[in-house]
């Protein structure tokens, strides 16, 4: 009677060792798994979301380059280029301007001394005439303003008028002359004697037949002597 007893207990404390878990233990567990996968799920998503990001990002900056069908954008620094060459050669290239005119060779340049009659009655004042002529092969400029001419008469060695004496003002008058072509100046003389600084002379030139010499200046040029006769 004993052993049985004890072959009966046995039996009950090896039952109990070998006992399945029950319904809850796998509920919890199963709970367990699955918070797991949607944890790994979660972290994959995150994964492909934060990849996507930086693509987007990689992407919009790339944005900013120039577009390759377009030859202009496709070369910043070729279409810029153009640009500034064309600014530096219209700076750097002068506008066209028309070509100045010489002045005249003074050694191509020939003044002439003239009156409108060569002789003179009581009472005729003559008229005095510089002609400058252009002898050169191309227009040049010449100075034939008050500032550069005098009309000088003389008699002997007497000086007996000047132009310059009297002169109120003086001024330039530029002129261009062809080659071969001529500018001429009149001046009426009132048969009258001047001084320099224009002081009063009470003398007048002598008539009866008298010769005077009118010799035309322009600037350090002067003309042949012209020969005139007052009655």
């Amino acid at each position: 009677m004993g052993r049985q007893g004890n072959s009966s207990a046995r039996g009950t404390s090896g039952s109990s060792s070998v006992r399945k878990p029950s319904a809850a233990v796998y509920r919890r567990r199963r709970l367990v798994a699955g918070g797991a996968l949607l944890l790994v799920i979660a972290l994959v998503v995150s994964g492909f979301a934060l990849a996507g990001a930086f693509k987007g990002g990689s992407q919009q900056a790339s944005s900013t380059q120039p577009s390759p069908t377009d030859p202009a954008s496709a070369n910043p620094a070729a279409s810029a280029t153009p640009s500034a060459s064309a600014s530096a050669t219209a700076s750097a290239t002068p506008s066209p301007t028309a070509s100045a005119t010489p002045t005249c060779n003074q050694n191509l340049v020939t003044v002439t001394a003239t009156t409108d009659k060569p002789a003179y009655g009581p009472g005729e004042n003559p008229m005095l005439t510089l002609k400058v002529t252009n002898g050169g092969k191309v227009p040049c400029e010449v100075n034939i303003g008050t500032s550069q001419m005098e009309f000088l008469v003389t008699s002997g060695s007497d000086r007996i008028f000047s132009s310059k004496d009297c002169q109120a003002s003086s001024e330039d008058l530029v002129k261009v002359i062809a080659p071969g072509a001529s500018e001429t100046a009149n001046f009426p003389w009132n048969r009258n004697r001047s001084t320099d600084g224009c002081k009063e002379v009470a003398a007048a030139p002598g008539g009866g037949g008298a010769y005077y010499i009118f010799t035309a200046k322009l600037g350090s040029r002067a003309s042949p002597k012209a020969v005139f006769q007052l009655n």
